[in-house]
This record gives C-alpha cells, structure tokens and sequence, in this order.
C-alpha cells in the first residue's frame, strides 16, 4: 500500500528523482578517451626517420641503390618523352604529381626495411615482385592514387587556360620569362602553387601510411586511406617536419637532373617505413573494427 505522504504537496521530491519538481539534471562532461593514433612526437623525430633510413640503405645497399636508379631511368625517360613529343607543358605539374604516387613506388623500399627488422635479406627482386598481405587491395591503392594524378594534371591544366587562355604552349624559352616577369605569370604561379600543394598535401597524408599497412596487414584500400589521414592529422607537428623534408630532399634532385633520386628515394623510403612504426605502433591499433568499408577475405 503507498503511503499517503506522496499526496501532500508540500513533501519533498525523491532524492533518485532528478526529473520531479522541474529540476534539471546536471549535465556531465563525457570521460576523456585516449587518442590511439597520437604519439605526441616531437618534430625533431623526423630526423630520426631519416637517419634511421640512412642507415637501411646502407645494410645490404646494392637492391636500394638498383630501386633508386631504376627511379631515375623512369623519371629521366619521362621527361626526354615529355619534350620529344611536345608535352613541356605538362612538367611542371608532373614534378608535383609524383608526390602524389611517390609513396606507391616506394612500397619495395617498405619490403626491405620490413624484411630488416625481422633480420632478414631482401634481394631486388623481391623489391620490384612485392606481395602485399591485402592483396588486390594495393592493386585498387594504385588505381586510386592515378585517378587522382591525372585529375591534379587536369586541373593543372584549367589553370594554365585560365590565365592565358586556349593557346599552344610558348614553349620552355618563353614560359619562364612568362611566369616570373609578368603579373599573368605571378598570379599562374600563385593560384597552381596553392591548388598543387593542396593536392600533394591531400596526397601524401592519405598514402604515406596506407602503402605500409597494406603492405603488412589484411585490410582494404579505403580503410587504409582514411587509417593514414587520422595518422597524419593526429600527428601533426612531426608529419609537417616529415613533409618538409621530403619536400626539400625532392626539389634538391630535380636541381641535379634527378641524379639525386639514386640516393635520395631510396633513403625517404626506408625512412618513411621507419616513421609509419613509430606512428602505427606493434597493436594495430583497433585491428578489425578500423575497418570501415569491407572486409578482405
């Protein structure tokens, strides 16, 4: 039977009652989560990497330095052909494109410092022949990372005829005085410097780290992608250092006619290698509930 002091009015609300009276509950702040993906690495890190990379290069070097060289015969060729048949126009915005599929190339480079870490020898055909644990999955990586190449050379493209109209190319003694002595040519290389970095930014923090972890772990492609975009975001500092370097390290080749590939691509490889373990970590952080679209078999 109830008691009849719940009828009264003057009586008191149930203390486990928040809700009687009109009173609002408090509200509560949710728990603090540990960030999985932050390392709170400090910038100078970077140079750890690099070192670190150095130094596999250097263990057992002749595969890397072939890697390298063969890195520059493509690059060498690529430019001779952009010449031969006309395309100059296309250079530039190629230079800027393979930091898009930098880190796709390298994915022989991640075999061997892999192969080192567990004390083993890797010869240069098992560089150039790698078999990813995710399988096609780095196939449809490749794919991905093209589509968006030819999409940064397309709207490369736009620009150049934004500014200067649909006109044939002037040609490589033209176009530098074009760009660099006329207030067209500031602007060109104002509004394509900053559309090329955003896609060489966007690249690069999707594919630094998803190259590796579909090189050593069964996931899929997109998964991959997004897993790296949260790398990179929640280490910033020491990824803005990372990119910096790279950066340099590249346009330090290019002003050597690519010659410096042969040292220089070899050695960011390893070392991305090396930054992708200290950022990753052994747990695999979330292991199969990262996955975010499928599920390889």
């Amino acid at each position: 039977m109830l008691s009849d002091r719940t009828n009264e009015p003057d009586a008191p609300p149930p203390p486990d009652n928040p809700h009687a009276a009109g009173v609002i509950p408090k509200v509560v702040p949710p728990l603090p989560r540990e960030n999985l993906r932050a390392r709170a690495l400090p910038w100078r890190t970077a140079f750890e990497w690099l070192r670190a990379g150095w130094s596999d290069m250097w263990t057992n070097p002749m595969p890397s330095l072939l890697y390298g060289l063969g890195v520059f015969i493509v690059s060498a060729v690529i430019v001779w052909a952009l010449f031969r048949f006309s395309y100059e126009y296309a250079l530039f915005p190629a230079l800027a494109g393979f930091m898009v599929i930098g880190p796709l190339i390298a994915s022989g480079l991640y075999q061997k410092s892999h192969r080192l870490e567990a004390g083993k020898r890797t010869s240069f055909a098992g560089m150039v022949f790698v078999k990813p644990r995710s399988g096609h999955q780095a196939l449809f990586m490749g794919v991905l990372l093209l589509g968006l190449f030819l999409l940064w050379m397309r709207a490369a493209v736009l620009i150049w005829a934004l500014f200067f109209g649909m006109v044939p190319f002037p040609g490589t003694d033209e176009i530098l005085p074009m760009l660099f002595l006329t207030p067209t040519g500031w602007a060109l290389l104002l509004v394509g410097g900053s559309a090329g970095a955003l896609f060489a930014a966007f690249a690069f923090a999707i594919s630094v780290f998803a190259v590796p972890m579909l090189l050593t772990e069964r996931t899929d492609a997109l998964s991959a992608l997004g897993i790296s975009m949260a790398m990179v975001w929640n280490n910033l500092p020491v990824m803005l250092a990372w990119g910096t370097i790279v950066l340099t390290l590249f346009l330090a080749s290019v002003a050597t006619a690519f010659l410096g590939l042969i040292i220089v691509f070899p050695v960011l490889g390893h070392a991305t290698w090396h930054a992708y373990r200290a950022i990753r970590g052994d747990d695999r952080q979330g292991g199969e509930a990262e996955r975010m679209f499928i599920r390889p078999a």
